[in-house]
Parts: structure tokens; sequence; C-alpha cells
């Protein structure tokens, strides 16, 4: 990735100017659905690419804010859409249709599309950072920059430099904060702020550091069975590792020990080595701690949100859906979290947003816990970490917010639409199959216009697809499922899965000869 020299002063002084701009423009137009402004939406993966390589049709994830073409429900809001690679005018098209209110027509012609034509592993905001002429285009199709923003899926010094590149102001996180965004800030501020947290050890550096921290963390817990190891920028629970403790001879853990188990740590990532993670170890660095055991475990993760005005938000709560070998990889999430213990998540979750207010964060960002029983018919959650950015529970609630028009109620944890109605949604980012290799986005929205598998606007209940363009290489796509109970949602679930399975099915009897 890109290493960029600091800002200068007067460039610091320029984005002290956007963004003040910024929140003057955003508390005059907040409540104006007819407001005239612009949003430049740059869903750049700006984070370590060798890690994001190993995630199935990673390149297709910039797909993932096509939800916030629905802003285009506002009748005087534009948008410009920047990507690597062109997206197929088929899921565009699919995307305009869900619009509700707005002919797909009238959105159209206030959406600009611009594409880079770059698949090459490497974060869009580079690629237009690299375009001069890409970048011309983008300014001339913002028809007033004082009504306009950026918004990214991550803030770094790439998109900061874009902003400036554009002359806009960002709604999100300056990258002077990304240390409270990773493992290790992340430790330091949940300790600051008195959250419970797991016992570990934070700003490792090296594999000497994480060899050290281990025995350490077994000598002051001698019945701790493993710890998690954590990448700092690591993300979806791809950066993470587990060591086990249980193979000590006599029990004893010593430093020698622990060096020479490292190498045959558990990772979740796939393909991952230990040559290339102790490396990410140095570039990074990471954390270590304790691997909480238990037979009923949840993840649950508070969505929130700082204005540009400071306004602090509580967005959702969700129970993240978790696989992989340790329990340890995002893989979709149900909405909202479990009613036992959602507004104690929540709460937590506020109280880290005050403490990033008061350091100046800005834009959505989620906080993810562990819960497990505390044995008196309650939960203990253990703050997990930060993740300063839109994620993996982003998209799904954006898309369920825009479709309905609803509100979310954080006195009750629940999302209700206008007519008072609640409604609840799983979704996933890793519906996968080899049966699904080699349909296009248009065979899948034909199939679900064959099956009635879409989002039925009368009721505000149904199914919607994102991710579409890795179908065909990868047979992998994602799936909101929305109902006013979470037995409709996942009954909707299971009903899309078999579709999609049945389908794959019918089409390779017919490929065979």
């Amino acid at each position: 990735m890109l290493k960029l020299p600091p800002p200068t002063e007067a460039e610091r002084q320029r984005v002290r100017e956007l963004q003040e701009r910024f929140a003057r423009s955003f508390a005059a137009t907040r409540d104006d659905r007819n407001a005239p402004r612009t949003v430049v939406i740059v869903p750049s993966l700006s984070l370590d690419q060798e890690v994001l390589a190993r995630i199935s049709g990673v390149h297709h994830y910039e797909e993932r804010q096509l939800c916030m073409l629905l802003l285009l429900r506002f009748p005087r809001t534009r948008v410009i859409y920047l990507s690597s690679t062109p997206i197929a005018e088929p899921i565009i098209d699919y995307y305009l249709h869900l619009l509700p209110g707005i002919p797909a027509q009238h959105a159209r012609r206030r959406l600009t599309l611009i594409s880079c034509d770059d698949a090459s592993p490497t974060p869009l905001a580079e690629k237009l950072l690299q375009r001069p002429r890409v970048l011309r285009r983008i300014r001339e199709a913002i028809p007033d920059p004082k009504t306009a923003h950026m918004t990214c899926f991550t803030v770094t010094e790439l998109e900061r430099a874009l902003g400036l590149a554009l002359d806009l102001p960002v709604y999100g996180c300056d990258p002077e904060l990304y240390y409270h965004g990773t493992k290790s800030g992340s430790r330091r501020l949940f300790r600051q702020a008195g959250m419970d947290m797991p016992a570990g050890v934070e700003d490792l550096k090296n594999a000497d550091d994480v060899c050290r921290a281990l025995v350490e963390l077994k000598q002051q817990h001698p019945r701790l069975n493993r710890a998690v190891i954590k990448l700092n920028d690591g993300f979806s629970g791809e950066g993470n590792a587990v060591f086990d403790f249980r193979g000590a001879p006599d029990g004893e853990v010593t430093a020698s020990w622990v060096g020479e188990w490292l190498p045959r740590l558990a990772f979740e990532a796939s393909g991952m080595t230990w040559e290339l993670y102790s490396e990410k170890l140095v570039a990074m660095g990471g954390i270590v701690e304790e691997f909480i055991e238990g037979d009923e475990k949840r993840s649950p993760s508070a969505q929130l949100r700082i204005d540009p005005t400071g306004a602090i938000e509580a967005i959702s709560t969700h129970d993240q859906l978790l696989g992989g070998g340790n329990a340890q990889i995002f893989l979709g999430c149900r909405f909202p979290a479990d009613a036992t213990y959602r507004l104690e998540i929540q709460d937590r979750g506020l109280a880290v947003a005050k403490a990033l207010a008061e350091r100046g964060a800005l834009g959505r960002f989620s906080v993810d816990f562990l819960s497990v029983p505390d044995g008196s018919g309650g939960w203990r959650h253990f703050a997990i970490e930060i993740n300063l950015r839109k994620g993996g529970t982003t998209h799904p609630f954006l898309m369920l917010q825009s479709l309905t028009d609803g509100t979310y109620c954080s006195k009750t944890g629940q999302f209700l639409t206008p007519g008072g109605e609640p409604r609840y949604y799983i979704a996933s980012d890793n519906l996968e199959s080899e049966l699904y290799r080699g349909l296009l986005p248009f065979d899948l929205i034909d199939i679900a216009a064959m099956n009635r598998l879409h989002w039925h606007g009368t009721n505000q209940e149904g199914v919607a697809f994102h991710l579409m363009g890795a179908l065909s290489e990868f047979g992998k796509l994602g799936v909101v499922c929305i109902g006013p109970t979470h037995e409709r949602a996942d009954a909707y679930y299971r009903e899309t899965v078999a579709i999609l399975e049945s389908e794959g099915q019918s089409w390779l009897k017919a490929a065979r000869p």
C-alpha cells in the first residue's frame, strides 16, 4: 500500500476548514430530505492487502457499499460511486428498482458511476490518487462542492489525501485516530472506560514479544488452556490465531517451549503461514489475550455513529455469526441482538462512543463483544475490539433502513417501520457454493423473479441480495432476509438457500452430457 508523507500544516488546516464547513452544512440539512447534496462514495479496502487476499472474492467487496445507492430515495441527492472496475448494469438496475417511492429513471439521472478499470490488488483510494484525469471527472460531476462530502469504508492517509485532492470533507475518522481502532488501541480505551475485557497484553511488536506475553499470561492465569493472538489491523477475524497451552511437557509453559510451538498456531485465515504471520506482527503489531471458554458463547456488536456536529447516536445491535476453526471469522449477523442483553450491549457501546467523541472521532463504527452466561441467568460481556470504520453489520442495517424508511428505537433496541411494526433480519456476506459458480447477476435476478425471492414493498419484508459480482467466479454472494419476526427472517434465509441449491443442481444436471 502506498506510503504517503505526513500532511503539511497547510494541508492540516485545509482539512480542518473542510470538516468545519461540513459540520455547518450537515446541521442545516440533516432533517431536510429534499436538500441538495452530493455524496461521493469511496468503498476503498485500504487494509493489509496480503491478509485481504485470504478472503474469497474480496475484490468484489467494494460492492458492499452499493446499499448507499438507496440514498437516491432523497429526490435532490446526487451519488457518485467510485470503483476499481466497472459494476455490471444489472446490479445497478437491481438496486435502483429497490428504491421506495422514486422512479428508477429519476434516480439514474442523479447517479454517476466512475471506475478506474484496474483490478489489481491495490486500494481504490490509491488508484484514484494516481489518476488525475479521473479526479477531474469526479470534480466535474459535483454541481456544488459546498454541499458535497466523501463517505468511505475506512479512512486512512490515502482517503484523507483523496479528500484533499477533491477538496471535499470526509464523513469518517481522521487517520490520526486510527490507533483507537486497532486491537491494542481498543484494549487501552476499554481499560480507560472501565470495561470488562479478556486478560491480555497489547502493543506487541514481534514474535519475541508474543512469546513473552503468552508465558506471562499463563503464569498469571494458570488454569488458562488457550490464548488468542491478534494482528492489530486484522479484520473479520482473519488476523487471529489460537495458541494451545495444553501440549506443554509436564504442564510447564516455558519461553523455549512457546517459541517452538508458535509456528504451529491454529490460524483463522485460510492458507496463512507462520512466516507471513510473523512478518505481519512486525509490520502492524498485535495483542495476546485469553481465549474465553464456554459451552455457550455469543458475539454481540453495537453499532454507533458520531455525526459532524458531535452528536452520538446508537444505531443498532447485532448478534454476529462466526465460523472458522475456532469461531473467529465473521460470516454474517442477526438483528437485533438477543433481547436479554441488547440494551446492555448498547449502553457499553455508548460509553465507548463518548470516549471516542472526546477524542474527535466521526462517523459510523462498531464495538464487538464476547458474551458468556454469568451463572445467575444473565450474561457477562467482554469488550473485544473497536472497528473505526464501516463493517459487516453496516450494509445490512442500511438496507433495512432504506427499504422500509423506518427508525431504530434506542429505548427498546428494536427497529420499527413507519407503521410501528418491528422488523428483524439475518444477513450474510458468505453465502458460498460451488453450485453457484457461473451464475451471472442477471441469472440470480431471474431466479429471484421466478421464485418470488425478492423484496416485497407492500408488506415490507423479503430478500435483498448484494455482492452479486462475486457469483460467477467465486460462487459467492451476500443476502439480507427481513421479516416481522426472527423466525420469519430465518425462514426467508432457509428458502433462499434451498432455492439457490435447487437451481444450482438443475443447471449442473443440464450441463452433463
